[in-house]
């Protein structure tokens, strides 16, 4: 679907990718899919997380299956840049954790030649845009929504819902804190929450 090109820097077209949707979709999964291609293809890969997702791993990016690929935690996206000396590919698992200079510095790749391959949630747990997502959803080439199973129907979810009572925006957790939901099993547990307040 996407094609690797190698080469010199100057005639590489760079461009970007964005993997996006709810918890438990297979975002990760599929960002070290296509990283393991382009290091299959002998093609120099560097992948990067924020530095505040440590849940299995400090340095590298861990699927909730426990599938994993080397990377380098960084605090801001700035970072990004300054470390991607001659690299043709670069990864960026958990983005909407990063600020709103991502965007930018993914354009920046990009327009100098690098594939920029991209993970994260689309919409937060009370179901809003999260982050610098939406941004690069708008600036990217290639957008791929995947989705998890509603554990309340069955039917594909597109939501995060939050099943404790913690209302921080950030709180990194697993399937104690959080379950993938559709748009009306989203609402019904909204409404739920609500009443319980």
């Amino acid at each position: 679907m996407f094609l690797e090109q190698k080469g010199n820097k100057k005639n590489r077209k760079g461009w970007i990718e964005v993997v996006c949707g709810s918890m438990f979709s297979g975002k990760t999964e599929e960002l070290i899919r296509r990283l393991r291609r382009a290091q299959y293809a002998n093609q120099q890969v560097q992948i990067f997380k924020p530095t505040v997702d440590s849940r299995y791993h400090q340095e590298n990016v861990v699927s909730h299956n426990k599938n994993a690929i080397q990377s380098k935690a960084v605090s801001s996206s700035n970072d990004i840049l300054e470390l991607s000396n001659n690299i043709e590919v670069i990864g960026v698992d958990e983005a909407q954790f990063f600020d709103e200079h991502l965007p930018e510095v993914c354009m920046k790749l990009a327009n100098n030649g690098i594939r920029v391959i991209v993970a994260g949630l689309d919409m937060d747990f009370k179901g809003k845009p999260f982050g610098p997502i939406p941004n690069l959803m708008a600036v990217a080439e290639f957008v791929s929504k995947v989705h998890a199973i509603c554990l309340g129907c069955g039917d594909l979810a597109q939501f995060s819902h939050r099943k404790t009572k913690e209302d921080g925006l950030v709180l990194l957790g697993e399937t104690q804190e959080y379950e993938p939901l559709c748009r009306k099993c989203f609402q019904n547990a909204v409404k739920n929450d609500a009443k319980q307040l």
